[in-house]
């Protein structure tokens, strides 16, 4: 007979964001690989006013419900070191998934400073100011809209003279096993009068902010040059961007940088998913409505020192700043 497994918080999390998108018990069941019995029989027990149901407090009274109660220690709030780092991490947005991989690799035999994620989404729960919480909760939701999933929209001709398609981009951008193919993209501020360059190499997901007092085609051109220009040359390839008029100086860029300038096809985000993945990471920081212009350029490096230095699982847990580094110098060598 198949031992019962109980729920986790991440699993109660996201009945909690189920629930307020309306789902059916059957509904969440289907995505949590549940029973329905399961899913029914945790909302019976934790129903509140209004027929809510919030995570945290279910989380709370299982663990009183339980007659193991000693799988759950308060290990992170009892052990000042280990609360320490949790504490610098999350503070600069790191997810619980990141912070346990990274202290198992930086004290492999300490046991005292080894926490598995769950336990770490356990202590901020219990233990964290509700806004903490909430923007726990907000980061868990972020789900991928499915690519390719819009409604159709008449396609207008691009505006940007000799653009080249990114159909004609060579097929080894696409495998990402070669760097210095980048992404490229605006995020624009408060009331469109602002505006921020982004820049992701596919590869090691290194990024790069670029302030911008505008968004002239000029001036766009002129401030990525400056960029691309730092970077080693085995590091600048392509750039894949998409058809806003800013870039429609790509044959200046192209002859300056020897970068060349793909296009993608309009309406198509997907076609860039690395820089679409960036540009969340930035808004976490910098959320819509924010007027770049007010922004100190020193704040916006912090940033994208911050996000370059934090581990991604896609790298396996390595720093897009160290994947990078290590490939320049083995070119070097």
């Amino acid at each position: 007979m198949k031992k019962y497994k109980r729920l986790s918080l991440i699993e109660r999390i996201k009945i909690q964001e189920f629930r307020e998108l309306k789902y059916s018990p059957s509904k969440i069941a289907e995505k949590l690989a549940r029973s329905k019995s399961t899913i029914t029989r945790e909302l019976k027990r934790n129903r509140y006013a209004h027929n809510d149901y919030y995570a945290d407090v279910a989380n709370r009274h299982a663990l009183i419900r339980s007659s193991d109660r000693k799988w759950w220690k308060d290990k992170i709030n009892t052990h000042k070191e280990l609360r320490d780092f949790v504490h610098e991490k999350l503070g600069l947005r790191w997810s619980p998934d990141q912070i346990s991989v990274t202290l198992k690799r930086l004290y492999p035999n300490n046991k005292s400073m080894n926490v598995s994620h769950e336990t770490i989404y356990l202590y901020i729960y219990l233990h964290s100011k509700n806004g903490l919480k909430k923007e726990l909760i907000s980061q868990l939701r972020q789900e991928r809209k499915s690519r390719g999933n819009f409604k159709t929209r008449a396609v207008l001709e691009p505006k940007i003279k000799d653009r080249v398609s990114i159909d004609e981009r060579p097929e080894e951008v696409l495998g990402r096993e070669i760097p210095g193919h980048w992404e490229g993209d605006l995020i624009i501020g408060k009331e469109h009068k602002s505006c921020l360059g982004t820049l992701v190499e596919r590869t090691t997901r290194t990024i790069i902010l670029v302030p911008l007092k505008n968004k002239l085609a000029e001036t766009v051109r002129k401030a990525f040059e400056k960029e691309f220009l730092k970077l080693p040359k085995t590091m600048r390839k392509t750039l894949t961007y998409d058809n806003g008029t800013e870039m429609s100086e790509h044959k200046l860029f192209t002859k300056k940088t020897k970068v060349q300038v793909y296009f993608t096809h309009p309406y198509s985000p997907w076609e860039r998913p690395t820089n679409e993945n960036s540009n969340g990471l930035v808004r976490d920081y910098f959320p819509k409505g924010t007027d770049f212009n007010t922004i100190p350029k020193k704040r916006i490096k912090e940033v994208q020192e911050q996000l370059n230095e934090r581990p991604r699982k896609i790298l396996d847990y390595q720093t897009p700043k160290d994947v990078f580094n290590s490939l320049i110098l083995n070119q070097l060598q």
